[in-house]
């Protein structure tokens, strides 16, 4: 009973979890395996940012436990946010439950699977769910082991080109909509030699690209760092991770329009490997609904961050989230809004409508948004940023974009990489060039994908039709 399948909702930051779960498993002697129909224990790493996400984990676990009638001896988790959210609650909906794991407790799952695999093996009644979703002081610092590199069917190890470094959990933001500071607590930030030292170790296993994860990101170390210079501890850390040999490219994931003073800005021009890409969450562009959010910023405001951005890397590339029907929103704060998502141009764009979290202040505010004009608004939003990344991505054709080359695509018949700006890119190339930065030349592109042929002599590849 040492088969694990996980399956993961959500964010990034879950995405990360997930490995570094599947990580401790593995030193444990637990096998990961791909096929949820091959496995003895499954886990769901759960989140909670909609409803919608929640009831979709519900249906597959509701799902799995008919699983359980014919398999006694299998083993169903629920971990993370939803876990956190609803602890043992969720026992109501799933009774046949054996985990229930909350956010700071992922490095326990390990020490919980083997009690279990024990007491079955030696035919003692396992007796309730086991349920810890307790805070824990220093939990931020466990999410740090990385899967070993697989091995390909001719021996050798698979390349990890890219990897996902945690480096702060928790939020203390208290935007009126969002549930996060109750699933990841509060912020808490882990310590930079040892941030630094995990994506050294990363470079020597031949990974190119970091992507530093945290709930606010740009909050790293606010409380724990000295502001030296004008420069605050997230920008140290980037000057600190620019300096290692090996890594080409660095990313970062999910900041707040509050984290980009001065220093952060000037980075873009001063780093080199600093990706010129952002994602810079708006929500709103009426201040009245940011501040009805709790958004501690101006539709003025953040229109200056973003032009300060693209003064300081004209090739900047902007994602955003928006939130259309937040309760009270009328049609002048949607205009408003949409007023500064054309003016911003975004390349992405995470578009919701508003749903109610319970237990966040905004489930008990008035003036619901009727669904009908939430998803009328929802689709406008949407038309323009179709209309926005055609025009980008058309106006790269003929160009040439420096490439990451991560390896084959989904059809195996070409490869597939991101370029700087975090566009997805199809090509022919030779294997022996996966994780190699290499020059494309753009031949045609869709709303959200480029295509094109290698520039390098003696390795071109044909244009892929």
């Amino acid at each position: 009973m040492n088969r694990v399948h996980l399956k993961t909702y959500g964010c990034q930051m879950n995405e990360r979890d997930s490995e570094a779960v599947a990580a401790m498993l593995r030193a444990r002697g637990y096998r990961i395996v791909a096929d949820e129909g091959n496995c003895d224990i499954l886990l769901l790493n759960t989140c909670s940012v909609r409803d919608a996400a929640e009831q979709k984990a519900i249906g597959k676990a509701g799902y799995l436990q008919h699983r359980k009638k014919k398999q006694p001896d299998f083993v169903l988790g629920i971990l993370g946010c939803m876990a956190q959210n609803r602890g043992a609650a969720l026992l109501e909906q799933l009774p046949d439950l054996d985990l229930i794991i909350g956010t700071q407790k992922f490095h326990q799952v390990p020490d919980y699977l083997d009690n279990l695999r024990a007491a079955r093996e030696a035919g003692v009644p396992i007796g309730s769910t086991i349920v810890d979703i307790a805070e824990e002081a220093g939990s931020q610092n466990t999410i740090k082991d990385h899967l070993a590199p697989e091995i390909a069917a001719d021996g050798t190890p698979e390349r990890q080109v890219s990897a996902f470094v945690s480096i702060q959990q928790g939020c203390n933001m208290d935007c009126a909509f969002c549930i996060v500071p109750k699933t990841r607590g509060d912020e808490r930030s882990r310590p930079m030699d040892e941030i630094v030292a995990e994506c050294r170790a990363l470079a020597e296993r031949g990974v190119r690209e970091i992507t530093l994860l945290g709930q606010i990101v740009t909050s790293y170390g606010r409380r724990d760092y000295v502001h030296t210079g004008g420069v605050t501890p997230f920008v140290q850390l980037l000057d600190r991770v620019h300096a290692i040999d090996g890594i080409e490219r660095i990313r970062f994931t999910s900041p707040h329009p509050r984290g980009f003073k001065d220093d952060l800005v000037e980075a873009y021009a001063r780093l080199a490997k600093l990706c010129g890409y952002v994602h810079l969450p708006m929500q709103s562009g009426s201040d009245r609904i940011l501040k009805a959010m709790n958004r501690p910023y101006t539709r003025e405001r953040y229109r200056q961050i973003v032009d300060a951005l693209r003064a300081s890397q004209p090739k900047m590339y902007f994602s955003t989230d928006v939130i259309v029907g937040f309760p009270g929103e009328t049609g002048e704060d949607f205009q408003q809004t949409r007023d500064l998502f054309e003016a911003c141009n975004y390349d992405m764009a995470y578009i919701f409508k508003y749903s109610i979290r319970t237990g966040t202040p905004a489930a008990e505010l008035g003036e619901q948004v009727p669904d009908a004009v939430k998803e009328e608004r929802n689709q406008i939003l949407l038309q323009i940023l179709q209309q926005n990344s055609l025009r980008r991505t058309a106006g790269l054709i003929g160009t040439v974009e420096e490439v990451l080359v991560e390896g084959p695509d989904k059809s195996g018949r070409h490869f597939t990489g991101r370029t700087r700006g975090n566009r997805v890119c199809v090509f022919d190339a030779d294997p022996r060039l996966v994780g190699e930065l290499v020059p494309l030349r753009i031949e045609r592109a869709s709303v959200s994908t480029l295509y094109g042929q290698l520039v390098l002599a003696g390795v071109e590849g044909e244009g892929v039709s």
